[in-house]
């Protein structure tokens, strides 16, 4: 093998390395194990891809690590909680660590911290896709009457009926599914 094949070998086992998947306890609020279980569903993403995002900046880390006064962060009530995050988000987590003699609980609880604003937003988002979903199903039971109302004019086996039937029911399909996606998100309006 060529020392440059040999090369690209070396560092792409290094990069999937990074991406192998590994356990790790935290000791976190409530509120910050909250967050993220919350950002994680609400958005449709995984618990260790938003750690990756939250903690993989390594500078962005460094900074939050600067800010953190240890005595507020020791009052907070915390629970143990094992997590699943990529190698790479747990190196970075322990040299940030090291380096600016911060727990790393210190450091993914302020780095979840950081989620609220998106929470915040996506609470108002939530807010206007109620109203939407009521117009949804507003628009369903109107489609509901006019199915109704074509069958006793023209017959259930008209293919102005069957036409529109085919549209009510793929409203209600998306309705259905629409609802499901409102249920999971209904956890958004008691944070």
């Amino acid at each position: 093998m060529t020392d440059k094949k040999m090369e690209n070998s070396t560092f792409a086992t290094m990069d999937l390395r990074g991406k192998q998947s590994v356990r790790a306890t935290f000791k976190l609020s409530a509120r910050a194990i909250d967050s993220l279980s919350l950002v994680a569903v609400h958005l449709g993403i995984k618990q260790k891809s938003l750690f990756d995002h939250l903690i993989e900046d390594a500078a962005a880390l460094g900074d939050l690590a600067a800010k953190i006064r240890l005595r507020q962060f020791q009052k907070i009530d915390r629970v143990q909680k094992t997590y699943v995050l990529s190698r790479r988000t747990l190196e970075v987590l322990e040299m940030i660590s090291k380096s600016h003699d911060t727990p790393r609980d210190a450091l993914v609880e302020y780095s979840i911290k950081r989620l609220e604003s998106v929470i915040s937003v996506e609470k108002k988002r939530h807010e206007q896709r109620k109203q939407l979903f009521e117009k949804v199903t507003a628009h369903w039971e109107e489609g509901s009457k006019i199915l109704h109302e074509a069958r006793e004019i023209l017959g259930e086996d008209d293919p102005f009926c069957r036409n529109v039937e085919r549209a009510v029911t793929a409203c209600l399909r998306t309705k259905k599914d629409l609802s499901v996606f409102m249920e999971k998100s209904r956890l958004i309006e008691e944070y």
